[in-house]
């Protein structure tokens, strides 16, 4: 009984799995990891057949606080996503992801009095980046939300997944502490707002294709000011940076002609934002619902279309633990907004490998904005890059791959 208890957990949490990153990370439309199902692409069609019953982003609605910064059970899959780049007092550089996931696996939970009985699955990932030693650290944890294992609270901003959170200190929502510890490494920051939220898109309403619903509601806390502690094995480090956190819900998938993406989030340094995602169809070309903004020092936005955002690929890097050939050096220019900037990564080893491989980490930032220098730092998520280079694809993109 025991054995067949743990092969029903283990089928769960893979049906599970490839419906979490639907938008953060992607996996499905042809792209596959060392760890995705034989034939990823169709086991995934047939999952999605079954949206019944779940709630879609269809239009632009109001948002709440604290309310929206806890679950949106009606919906099929949400995250909260926080990254930062610290450093310590003597300069020393790292980086850090820690990520929620949240997955319904019904619209409807059966009734029950047991209260291990839930519908909800919620999945977590921890990063750090040193980039003195040019070592990448990650972990994953997951649970169904069930006797109160993880959930998200609408009451306050709180999330978690066992001893993994993000919880506002006192009755406000901000500062909020981030605590995660894994073997070998751990964070404990506390994260204070800079900047007003942002709503990105078309108030919120994020579109990823032409097919409604095909969007997720979406907004962001692009600045903010962080300290605490980090530890590395038997280290620990002071250390102080800036954090961008993003929240979005959803229900539906890309649309079956894109393979993946490339996301920036970026602070410069006379304290504006810029977040773009370059969404990439399977036949290399950038899709049209590329989107983004600009957020200036008052907290008010500019909107980016695909047209206003070009993105060229200077330099590539490729995975000794997956093969796969990520971009490792971009260029970014905006016309409209007199900017040109160059972005490249910390290091080049910051690909996840957890459940599902995808790159995700800390770079650095420096060009020209309005006709003078400007620096920063960020975060990028690549995604989608292993399933279009294994189909032929690699010479549609500007960069030679590495030997």
């Amino acid at each position: 009984m025991k054995n067949r208890k743990a092969v029903i957990v283990l089928a769960i949490l893979l049906l599970a799995f490839p419906l979490v990153f639907w938008w953060r990370p992607f996996i499905f439309s042809g792209v596959t990891t060392a760890t995705a199902p034989a034939d990823d692409n169709s086991f995934s069609k047939t999952l999605f057949q079954e949206d019944e019953g779940f709630a879609r982003a269809l239009k632009p609605r109001k948002f709440s606080f604290p309310t929206d910064h806890g679950a949106h059970n009606p919906y099929r899959t949400e995250w909260w996503y926080f990254t930062g780049n610290l450093k310590n007092p003597y300069g020393r550089k790292f980086g850090y992801e820690l990520t929620f996931f949240r997955f319904a696996l019904k619209a409807e939970t059966p009734p029950s009095k047991s209260a291990w009985r839930n519908n909800q699955i919620y999945m977590a990932h921890l990063t750090l980046t040193d980039v003195e030693n040019n070592l990448f650290y990650t972990d994953e944890r997951q649970s169904r939300a069930g006797n109160n294992l993880a959930g998200a609270s609408t009451k306050k901003y709180q999330v978690w997944l066992h001893d993994w959170s993000a919880s506002a200190i006192g009755d406000s929502d901000f500062p909020l502490r981030l605590q995660a510890k894994s073997p070998g490494f751990a964070i404990d920051l506390l994260l204070k707002t800079a900047k007003n939220p942002v709503l990105q898109g078309e108030q919120g309403l994020s579109r990823k294709s032409e097919k409604p619903g095909n969007a997720s509601y979406y907004y962001s806390y692009s600045r903010l000011t962080t300290e605490g502690n980090i530890n590395i094995g038997d280290n620990k480090f002071s250390v102080m940076g800036d954090s961008w956190m993003d929240r979005e819900w959803s229900t539906s998938s890309l649309s079956d002609e894109q393979a993946g993406w490339d996301w920036f989030a970026l602070q410069f340094t006379d304290n504006s934002e810029l977040m773009f995602y370059q969404l990439r169809r399977k036949d290399g070309q950038p899709d049209s619902n590329s989107s983004g903004s600009i957020i200036l020092a008052d907290s008010s936005k500019i909107s980016l279309k695909a047209q206003d955002v070009t993105i060229n690929i200077l330099d590539s890097w490729r995975s000794p633990h997956s093969n796969s050939i990520y971009p490792s050096k971009w260029h970014l220019s905006i016309p409209k907004q007199n900017i040109e900037i160059d972005v490249t990564p910390l290091i080049n080893d910051q690909e996840l490998n957890v459940s599902y491989r995808y790159w995700e980490g800390a770079v650095s930032v420096n060009g020209i904005k309005k006709g003078k220098s400007i620096s920063g730092q960020g975060y990028v998520e690549l995604t989608g890059y292993k399933g279009l280079l294994e189909k032929g694809f690699s010479d549609r993109f500007s960069f030679n791959s590495a030997e």
